[in-house]
């Protein structure tokens, strides 16, 4: 949060690092709606994939025939995101030819229409992800230095969700409380809560996106409970200490769906009943 704090106020480009699934996307949009441009756009580019000519086309946009198919005049995501933040997800995967494209963007702020000769002002704030080693790409050829030290003024290494357990609490309560329109809000009891803290999580924040949503389709009252979960053996050793839900948020959220005594509630979060009661008084909840 602090990191989110300190970068967000500026211009300066955010690089964000970290496994698939940590949450990069997130993090960007915060990054933007805590900045001055959060009444801009805030523009995705997904960089995987696409080819050399896709790339520049997406990027810059096309005038009416550029190329066959090109039948009209079509805007790029760098004009799209005019006023706002340029979101470019998985930079390790554009092309080394677009790379000094990308780069000419950047240290210029201008940019031509593919199949034009005007010369267009760019207006955005960037970042940029990835989950590969970009310096170790750079070592071999496959990523531009120059480029690197452009995007990467205020680097952010993301952790993966096993080494947060503290915010599987959090991120579960905001998973349930976005419903779409004519769904139910679902809760979750202590139990599955638990269970979630437990486990692994290879695929980080995505995965545990999608196990809501799976269990989300068997919670016919409205209550996720261990049943619904996935039985994995992906899950963390015995020996690793797994930290209770003890923020406001989770611990709001626990009080509303725990069904029984306080005593067993303590129970189950591993911690005394004096432990307890102690967290409830310092956060306004006793």
């Amino acid at each position: 949060l602090s990191e989110l704090q300190r970068v967000a106020p500026s211009m300066l480009p955010v690089l964000l690092l970290g496994e698939s699934g940590t949450g990069k996307e997130l993090f960007a949009r915060a990054v933007h709606e805590t900045s001055e441009r959060t009444a801009g756009p805030f523009v995705v580019v997904d960089c995987s994939g696409l080819t050399e000519t896709l790339f520049e086309s997406e990027l810059f946009g096309h005038e009416k025939g550029a190329f066959t198919g090109a039948t009209t005049r079509k805007p790029g995501l760098v004009e799209t995101a005019q006023g706002g933040t340029l979101f470019l997800d998985e930079i390790g995967d554009v092309p080394l030819a677009m790379q000094v494209k990308l780069l000419r963007l950047i240290e210029s702020g201008t940019y031509r229409r593919v199949g034009s000769v005007e010369t267009l002002h760019a207006n955005f704030r960037l970042i940029a992800a990835t989950h590969k080693p970009l310096e170790k790409m750079m070592e071999k050829g496959e990523f531009r230095q120059d480029l690197y030290y452009r995007i990467s003024a205020f680097p952010i290494q993301l952790p993966p969700l096993r080494h947060r357990i503290e915010d599987i609490g959090l991120l579960t309560h905001s998973f349930l409380q976005r419903v779409g329109p004519g769904r139910r809000r679902l809760t979750i009891d202590i139990d599955a809560l638990v269970q979630l803290q437990h486990f692994a999580w290879p695929g980080n924040i995505r995965e545990l996106r999608n196990v809501l949503e799976r269990a989300s389709l068997f919670a016919d009252d409205g209550v996720i409970r261990t049943v619904h979960l996935p039985v994995t053996s992906a899950s963390i050793p015995a020996q690793v200490s797994v930290p209770a839900p003890f923020d406001s948020g989770t611990l709001k959220h626990v009080l509303a769906t725990f069904r029984g005594t306080r005593s067993e509630l303590a129970k189950h979060l591993g911690i005394s009943e004096r432990t307890l009661y102690r967290r409830l008084k310092e956060q306004g909840l006793a």
